[in-house]
């Protein structure tokens, strides 16, 4: 049998054949796989944007409702309105349903202002005097303007005198008589002056002046 060889075509090689679709490289061929069509960026940036416009509005919610809420508490609380005042038996508001401040100026109003504390002078003489020829121990104590006698009873003696602001000294003398050991004390405002004697017919004295100041020295 002699070999058949395809016909040749008008105008070509004898060895170069037409080349027919799904012969060669799968390029445009009917044999070649279709290419996956390209995924557009677009829709998922889209996507994306209105996800986070929902969320933003979310949170805007959640946001205005805390302000509402704290806001609706304040005005509760500062509106001003107080309840109402209950009478008590005597006519007068109880202090539970006063504010904190009135029950206070109530408290104060009862109340009577402490008196201040007069000041005075305080004189003292304390030891062992016996008794002399001329009598018990001698006492004499006061002011430059005011002169009293004491009495010392069982070892010791202690008198005080209202202070007067215009005295220009006070002050205090004990004298034995014949024999004992004796101390003496003047004290004004904290202030205090102190003497000794002993034995015979000595004098124990303590004295404090005004001073320029208005203190006692």
């Amino acid at each position: 049998m002699s070999q058949q060889y395809p016909p040749q075509q008008p105008n070509q090689p004898y060895q170069q054949q037409p080349q027919q679709p799904g012969w060669g490289a799968p390029q445009q061929g009917w044999g070649a796989p279709p290419q996956p069509p390209k995924k557009n960026p677009i829709g998922k940036i889209l996507g994306f944007g209105c996800l986070g416009i929902i969320g933003l509005f979310v949170v805007i919610g959640i946001i205005s409702a805390a302000v509402g809420g704290g806001s609706s508490k304040k005005s509760d609380s500062s509106s001003g309105v107080k309840p109402a005042a209950t009478a008590s038996k005597d006519g007068k508001a109880s202090t539970a349903d006063k504010p904190k401040g009135a029950a206070d100026d109530d408290k104060k109003a009862d109340s009577k202002p402490a008196t201040p504390k007069k000041k005075v002078v305080t004189f003292k003489v304390w030891g062992t005097a016996p008794a002399g020829a001329l009598g018990p121990l001698d006492i004499t104590y006061g002011s430059d303007s005011d002169n009293r006698k004491g009495k010392f009873v069982n070892g010791k003696f202690e008198a005080t005198l209202p202070l007067n602001k215009d005295a220009m000294y006070y002050s205090l003398t004990a004298q034995l008589q014949g024999s004992g050991d004796i101390n003496c004390s003047v004290t004004i405002n904290g202030k205090t002056k102190r003497g000794h004697a002993s034995g015979g017919y000595n004098i124990c004295d303590a004295q404090l002046s005004s001073g320029l100041l208005g203190g006692w020295d």
